[in-house]
């Protein structure tokens, strides 16, 4: 049985997953992924952390037959990426770029090699487990979001700051106003200037995804998903389900929709 391995070098997080050769991008079900696991990507640094992380990968799942990445986090980053395994030195290292093709999709972006490798492999993977038209929304230190219609064309899409950027900025930027907690309180008028402050930046996140669907209604593009993944993609999930305009829209939370990407990308090259 074959093995692939995945990486997803985001920003803020590697992502790591192993998938066996004998299931599918498009299958949902919950235990999706052999193995996986999660560290900072600022560990790649760090000889001794790329050291404990190799050791613990080599020894957790059998040598893969394929490896495939993705890597927005810079050329240091995927180069101490591909540096992990001398051992396998027999295996090539795939990466995916915003350039890189995949039958059934294909990008509007002006530039595709300036989009990012994230943004495109979620796109990917969006069209891998539906042919519907949807917003493909991934909410981590920066907030993306991009159209894909169901007819396999990639719209373009936006970049906003996440929702910690967000609350950080007020903080940096402002003499009185303190870095925001959240609690369990939902989006609402805040009445504490903590209550203001998550709830202003929760709305903003929520009020482009509204506003997202409505400017691809009028490229008579109706939107039936949200694809939604990232550090606060249950945060947004939960908000989006409070709005009305968004009642007729599936909406679901996928972690690791890069991850998904990527293997369906790898799986078509192999």
């Amino acid at each position: 049985m074959s093995t692939y391995l995945l990486f997803d070098v985001g920003n803020t997080r590697l992502k790591w997953a192993a998938v066996e050769s004998t299931q599918n991008p498009s299958d949902q079900q919950k235990k999706l992924w052999a193995y996986s696991g999660s560290i900072s990507t600022k560990s790649l640094q760090s000889p001794e952390h790329r050291a404990e992380l190799a050791n613990y990968i080599a020894q957790t799942l059998p040598k893969p037959d394929a490896i495939a990445f993705s890597c927005v986090a810079g050329i240091e980053a995927a180069s101490n990426l591909k540096s992990l395994f001398p051992q396998w030195a027999d295996i090539e290292w795939r990466q995916l770029h915003g350039s890189s093709p995949y039958d059934g999709v294909r990008t509007l972006y002006q530039e595709p090699d300036k989009l990012g490798a994230d943004r495109w492999s979620a796109v990917i993977a969006a069209r891998a487990l539906s042919k519907s038209s949807a917003l493909v929304v991934n909410a981590g230190t920066a907030t993306t979001i991009d159209l894909l219609g169901s007819n396999g064309v990639h719209y373009g899409g936006w970049i906003l700051p996440g929702l910690e950027l967000m609350q950080k900025s007020l903080e940096s930027s402002t003499a009185q106003l303190p870095l925001a907690t959240r609690d369990e309180s939902k989006l609402s008028f805040g009445t504490s200037t903590n209550q203001a402050i998550i709830s202003g930046c929760d709305a903003a996140q929520i009020g482009a995804i509204g506003h997202a669907i409505a400017v691809a209604k009028e490229m008579n593009q109706n939107v039936e998903r949200i694809w939604l993944d990232g550090g606060n993609a249950k945060i947004l999930a939960n908000e989006i389900e409070q709005l009305s305009r968004t009642n007729s829209i599936r909406t679901e939370v996928s972690e690791g929709l890069v991850l998904r990407g990527l293997w369906a990308w790898l799986v078509e090259k192999l």
